[in-house]
């Protein structure tokens, strides 16, 4: 049986600790007037928890969290199938809201605001429109592309909430956290040099640390050393500071071709046979944090 990797509750979510510490405010508060929790936006990079903490969101209320995505919510009637089938209290949660068809979306402020929704029957002159009730419910949306998400949407969501990069010493309680579940022994020093490299997102880490762990395993007998831990490291091509090939390649192609910039996104794309959203979603955001590189007008350049 695979173990769980989420957490099963707000205490357990390690890192974030602002964050967290103003969700309880407002899971509280929620809980005393005895209310459905105000609609919640979580944005930031890929991989730092926005859907479990969307789960644990849930949990905390004691309902029920029905998940769904902005591309499988191709037509307003698949939004209006998801909402009337919606409990009292219940939580909705979107990921990728900023891939939301702009006619759901729409439908969707009416929801938000005054939970009822409009449903428009028949065509052409005899069309006529039905108004249908809600129970109260909560919208917990996720995006890393905040931009993307229209003023008028972001406007409905009563909390806006970001979620950064984690420190070293987060991402080595995660961890070892992780590795307790998975009934793995490591050493302090091995979860520390995977959290360094873990380019601060827990996702990272956690795939790390099962890569690592099969090599332990393989090469020796299976507790997971720092030495162990770099031999595979390397052999997984992760540098130090967390760079993978892909990312060198990346850093290579600019300093290279483009005499260290500027270089458009799209040029970039190409000679990398990636697309741009991989490259601005995936790529850039922890080579910027690292400050090797930077968006400008002209494009992007080495630093």
């Amino acid at each position: 049986m695979r173990a769980k990797l989420r957490p099963e509750s707000l205490d357990e979510f390690i890192g974030q600790a602002k964050l967290k510490k103003r969700l309880k405010v407002f899971l509280d508060a929620a809980k005393g007037r005895k209310e459905s929790l105000d609609h919640v936006l979580f944005y930031g990079p890929p991989g730092l928890g926005k859907t479990t903490l969307a789960m644990l969101l849930g949990k905390e209320m004691g309902v029920s969290v029905k998940v769904t995505s902005g591309p499988a919510l191709a037509r307003a009637g698949d939004l209006a199938a998801i909402l009337t089938g919606l409990k009292k209290g219940s939580i909705l949660f979107i990921d990728e809201i900023h891939r939301l068809n702009k006619v759901v979306e729409e439908t969707l402020y009416s929801a938000m605001e005054d939970y009822v929704l409009d449903i428009v029957l028949g065509k052409g002159p005899s069309a006529k429109t039905v108004r249908l009730n809600l129970e109260r419910f909560t919208i917990v949306g996720a995006t890393t592309r905040m931009a993307l998400v229209g003023g008028p949407m972001r406007d409905r969501f009563g909390y806006v909430q970001q979620l950064d990069f984690y420190q070293d010493e987060e991402l080595e309680d995660v961890v070892k956290r992780t590795a307790e579940l998975l009934q793995s022994k490591i050493d302090d020093k091995a979860a520390f040099e995977i959290a360094k490299r873990s380019r601060g997102t827990p996702r990272i880490a956690n795939r790390l640390l099962k890569r690592i762990r099969d090599y332990a395993q393989v090469n020796s007998d299976g507790r997971i050393r720092l030495a162990e831990t770099k031999e595979a490291l390397e052999m997984l091509g992760i540098d130090e500071m967390g760079l993978s090939d892909a990312d060198r390649k990346y850093l290579d192609v600019i300093k290279k071709q483009y005499d260290g910039g500027p270089v458009g996104v799209d040029n970039l794309a190409a000679a990398l046979t990636e697309d741009v959203g991989t490259i601005e979603e995936v790529y850039e955001p922890y080579l910027m944090k690292k400050g090797l590189i930077k968006r400008t007008r002209k494009g992007r350049i080495l630093v």
